[in-house]
């Protein structure tokens, strides 16, 4: 399992890069590719820069790649049988699975970043965390708002998050409150990712993904937009740009894998927010932060 935006932290890498020269590699190689020291940005800040959309979203999968790479070399990476992204993640997935060459993954997720900010800059626009409600009432709120709005991301049971222009988030917490969630939480992000304000990007990236080359992945890995596996890259592509302007079905892609019998997970990246997750979906399952 790979992490989504907003895992990022300054000092992300530094020490896997101190210590281990495949992981300076990757960096280096990330550093050509994008122009600029982004390796110097995960490892020193500045902390608003590193959070930029375009670049706080090519550091995660760098970051998360070069991890890959030193636990393979130390052969520690765990033999596995399917993978999986939150979102931006899932780019991780399909480069882990060698579906994705490594510089494609990384211009293809620059240019992601890119098209989304530019989404952003058009239309004012946020998301919000909502806690202690089900999705389905969730969903009834919400449609009642004025504007453009819809569920973002459905992560955890108890735990949705909302996407719209800021007016409709506003009202839309004023309400959700009122129908009984116990907390609904503005998040810190550019403007309003997996809804329809994304439509420009979805756009331009769909004729990026034209571009690169997507092959069959090693192992299986499920999509965000349908909670299935996806191993035909002319699908694979289909839904990386249709995930920019979906929800992000996470809890049920995890389901989908305990379901059909995955019993260990291991989340490889920044940060623990993907098994902290899993903790919440099925407590029973064994998740390890590598």
């Amino acid at each position: 399992m790979f992490p989504g935006q907003g895992a990022q932290f300054v000092g992300m890498g530094k020490e896997l890069a101190q210590n281990n020269p495949t992981a300076r590699k990757v960096f280096d190689r990330a550093n050509q590719i994008m122009g600029f020291d982004l390796a110097k940005l995960c490892f020193d800040g500045p902390e608003d820069e590193l959070n930029k959309t375009n670049i706080c979203q090519p550091a995660i999968l760098v970051m998360s790649l070069a991890a890959l790479e030193v636990l393979k070399e130390q052969s520690k990476l765990p033999k596995f049988d399917a993978l999986a992204g939150l979102s931006l993640g899932e780019y991780t997935a399909l480069a882990a699975g060698n579906a994705l060459s490594f510089d494609d993954a990384v211009r293809i997720v620059e240019r992601r970043g890119t098209f989304m900010q530019e989404a952003c800059n058009q239309n004012p626009s946020g998301m919000a965390a909502v806690m202690g409600i089900t999705p389905d009432k969730i969903k009834e709120v919400i449609a009642k708002v004025n504007g453009v709005i819809g569920v973002a991301n459905l992560n955890t049971p108890g735990q949705v998050v909302i996407s719209g222009d800021n007016k409709a988030i506003e009202e839309a917490s004023a309400k959700l409150k009122e129908a009984g969630a116990k907390k609904v939480i503005p998040l810190k992000v550019a403007g309003a990712f997996h809804s329809p304000l994304m439509k420009s990007a979805e756009d331009k990236l769909k004729i990026e993904l034209q571009k690169i080359n997507i092959k069959p992945p090693t192992a299986p890995i499920v999509s965000n937009v349908t909670a299935d596996y996806v191993t035909d890259p002319g699908q694979a592509k289909s839904n990386l740009a249709r995930q920019v302007v979906s929800s992000v079905l996470w809890e049920a892609s995890m389901r989908k894998l305990i379901q059909d019998g995955f019993k260990t997970f291991y989340e490889i990246g920044p940060g623990n927010t993907l098994t902290g997750m899993m903790q919440r979906i099925d407590p029973t399952v064994q998740c390890t932060k590598l």
